[in-house]
């Protein structure tokens, strides 16, 4: 037999690398240098492109393509404007650009670059290369070793994270600010869909141009007006993470540095009271809402479609049982619900199925999805563990059963298995070869909520052996976004009570995979122009939608998360948590359709038999940060839960107040100090914004009242009408409320 002899193929190469490496071999005069803490900055010309080139000493750096351009061009250094570290104007054949730079150095070295363009004519942009360049000790891109951990995820944050290992620049956070180039989108018909990434060493951002086909004269530019092609911020740390768990929590602290240079959008007052009343009128009284088995009455999971199932039963049952301790005494149809869920129970398999005993033949009653076996389950836990006597009967005589599918799968769960014999209907999804990767952060917290029942240290073990299975995984845990949410609460839960650091480094990891999920961008695209998009999440891993299930049930987890933590939490995880609150109360309004324009909402709906109907106060499951129609997927009843949940959270009940006292932020504490006194303390962004307001209750009138800091300082109200009081104030602190 003869020896062959093989010759390993070269990583193919980018033209444009190329062309980098070589300019930058050559040197040359920059146009502007500065420094930001231990790196340096050069802005320097080619001849197609500007670049800022940062530098470590000895440890390599990167290049940023600010600019790109097809003909000739002038570029000159002007005047900077106030904060600027540079400002540059290219002038050409096509038009005008304006490179701004800033540069920060606080607890993080930032870079920001922006650059705007005026077409001298009505023009369509070509190809530009992507604009970021990882480079070796002597300014080599081809000569760079280094990991890229994460990257846009759809039409989500346009964001990369990566490290540049050899040489040992250490870790990159690249952040596309997709908000501010809205209007190119707009005007050239693009969507910004996974134009963050690449191959090294070509990274960054591909901007999108309108295709070939299209007519010129309906994506072009305009003349004259000026359009961002880019805003570009990057956050830098020195050296590369040790494991996993530092680094996602490095990418929470440098995605929370990246989000306070953000120009954020305003958030507006909802009536989530107002909401939740007409929610449970409409559930009570909408032939649509619900339908009756075996005596019982149910919920439908959409409007007038698909049959009763027990994660839509008890997520309403447990989202009305909150409503009824904010209002002071028990809604009717929590208990009518209720009534109703043990029919779900197999007293010979010993578990939840998820469809009762009669449903069709158009469905397998013996397929579940691994998550839908347990989140009924921890909302059972929830009531249980608030004293109900037949729930926690319930969600004891489910748990053995719940324990038995995860050690059959050793806590690795499958999309969808029979509950007779867990035979495997669908192991992986197609998108990505993965399985329900955070079923067992869900599966911690149900085992967590089991050991507070009993005491029994087995389901305390259990909780760990479902997280320690799950370690590893980096940013590819999340697979729906409530879950991942819940699995950063069962870690910090877990920390809380085993004092193991693991779990609350771990909690990280589950945070970074439900934030690489996040649109923090405010899309203007299409219909999206009618709704709010920032700060929401993508439900599952390859959804192009927000969901509001998905929605308030991480509102919920994320309460869990904050109540637990304590000064050890990265200030960073805390702001962004409470930012994603924050705006899930505003942003969350645009789910009702009577939100939405007509010609926002799809006609036809995806669930059989399904249809939207705008009178009925009744979520629709989906919205589209890239401007797609909404509710295409259908109107969940089982949805409704959401403005009970807000409703309770935001707004809080003062005996003899005339008032409800309003908060977009979630509250550590409100204690009553004094007859007409209220002491608050806030849980957000050290740096950040909360809304604070008096609402008028019923029957009653606004009486004069005083808002101070905890050091006497006065608040002046933002706004006062009759039935109003608005304050901005700040998320993380002490503040004094006093009335008449």
């Amino acid at each position: 037999m003869s020896n062959i002899a093989t010759i390993e193929a070269p990583t193919p190469v980018s033209p444009h690398a190329l062309a980098l490496a070589a300019v930058l071999r050559e040197g040359g005069k920059p146009l502007h240098r500065f420094d930001i803490g231990e790196l340096s900055v050069e802005v320097r010309t080619t001849h197609d492109s500007v670049f800022a080139i940062v530098r470590r000493a000895g440890a390599g750096g990167l290049a940023i393509r600010a600019a790109y351009l097809t003909v000739p061009f002038e570029a000159q250094a002007v005047c900077a404007s106030p904060g600027e570290a540079a400002r540059l104007r290219l002038t050409s054949a096509i038009g005008e650009h304006v490179i701004s730079v800033t540069a920060r150095h606080d607890a993080l070295e930032h870079l920001r670059i922006t650059t705007r363009f005026t077409p001298m004519q009505a023009m369509v942009l070509p190809f530009a290369p992507r604009d970021l360049y990882p480079l070796g000790k002597n300014d080599d891109p081809l000569d760079v070793q280094g990991n890229v951990e994460a990257l846009q995820r759809g039409i989500n944050t346009g964001l990369l994270y990566f490290s540049i290992d050899e040489p040992a620049f250490g870790n990159v956070l690249y952040v596309q600010n997709l908000t501010a180039s809205n209007d190119y989108f707009r005007a050239t018909g693009t969507k910004p869909r996974e134009a963050v990434g690449g191959a090294w060493p070509e990274l960054g951002y591909d901007l999108p141009v309108p295709s070939s086909k299209a007519d010129p004269n309906e994506v072009a530019l305009h003349a004259g007006e000026v359009v961002t092609l880019s805003d570009t911020i990057l956050v830098f740390r020195h050296d590369a993470p040790p494991h996993e768990r530092e680094s996602a929590r490095r990418f929470i602290q440098m995605l929370g540095s990246a989000y306070r240079m953000l120009e954020l959008p305003p958030v507006e007052y909802r009536d989530w009271v107002d909401r939740a009343e007409r929610s449970a009128r409409d559930l009570d009284e909408a032939p649509e809402a619900t339908i009756r088995h075996y005596g019982h009455r149910y919920v439908h999971p959409y409007v007038a479609a698909e049959y009763p199932d027990v994660m839509v039963q008890m997520s309403v049952v447990a989202a009305l049982h909150d409503w009824g301790k904010w209002r002071g005494e028990p809604h009717p149809l929590e208990a009518e619900f209720k009534a109703g869920v043990r029919k779900f129970f197999d007293p010979k398999l010993g578990t939840l199925r998820r469809y009762l005993p009669n449903v069709g033949d158009d469905k397998n009653a013996d397929a579940v999805d691994s998550w839908y076996l347990y989140h009924p389950l921890i909302n059972l836990g929830a009531l249980a563990l608030d004293g109900d006597e037949d729930a926690r009967a319930l969600f004891l005589d489910g748990i053995d059963y719940a324990v038995k599918a995860a050690r059959h799968f050793d806590y690795r769960w499958p999309v969808q298995f029979d509950v007779t014999d867990f035979s495997i209907i669908e192991e992986t999804a197609p998108v990505d070869g993965r399985g329900q990767t955070d079923v067992g952060g869900i599966y911690a917290w149900l085992m967590l909520q089991a050991f507070e029942l009993t005491d029994d240290k087995a389901f305390l073990d259990e909780a760990r052996a479902a997280i320690d299975a799950a370690m590893g995984l980096r940013f590819n845990i999340n697979y729906q976004a409530n879950l991942t949410a819940w699995g950063a609460a069962a870690c910090m839960r877990l920390w809380r009570i085993t004092n193991r650091d693991v779990y609350l480094e771990q909690s990280y990891v589950y945070l970074a995979s439900f934030l690489h999920n996040a649109v923090i961008w405010d899309s203007k695209l299409d219909h999206a122009a009618t709704y709010e998009t920032f700060m929401g999440v993508t439900c599952l891993q390859d959804a192009p939608y927000m969901a509001m299930y998905e929605c308030f049930d991480s509102f919920v987890a994320f309460e869990h998360y904050l109540s637990d933590s304590g000064p050890d939490l990265d200030p960073e995880a805390r702001m962004l948590i409470a930012e994603y609150c924050k705006y899930a109360l505003s942003r969350a309004w645009f789910y009702y359709p009577d939100a939405l324009p007509r010609e926002a909402i799809a006609d036809k709906q995806r669930e059989p038999n399904g249809h939207v109907d705008r009178a009925l106060s009744f979520p629709l499951e989906d919205l589209y940060p890239d401007g797609q129609q909404a509710g295409q997927v259908g109107q969940e009843v089982y949805g409704a839960g959401a403005a009970f949940i807000f409703a309770s959270r935001a707004f809080h009940r003062i005996d003899g107040a005339p008032f409800l006292l309003f908060c977009d932020n979630l509250l550590r504490a409100v204690e009553r100090t004094g007859d007409r006194v209220l002491t608050i303390h806030l849980d957000g962004g050290d740096t950040c914004v909360a809304n604070l307001r008096l609402v008028r209750s019923k029957r009653q009138h606004l009486t004069k009242s005083t808002l101070t800091t905890a050091g006497g300082d006065a608040i002046r109200a933002h706004a006062t009408t009759r039935d109003r009081v608005d304050y901005h104030v700040p998320a993380n602190g002490r503040l004094i409320l006093t009335w008449e």
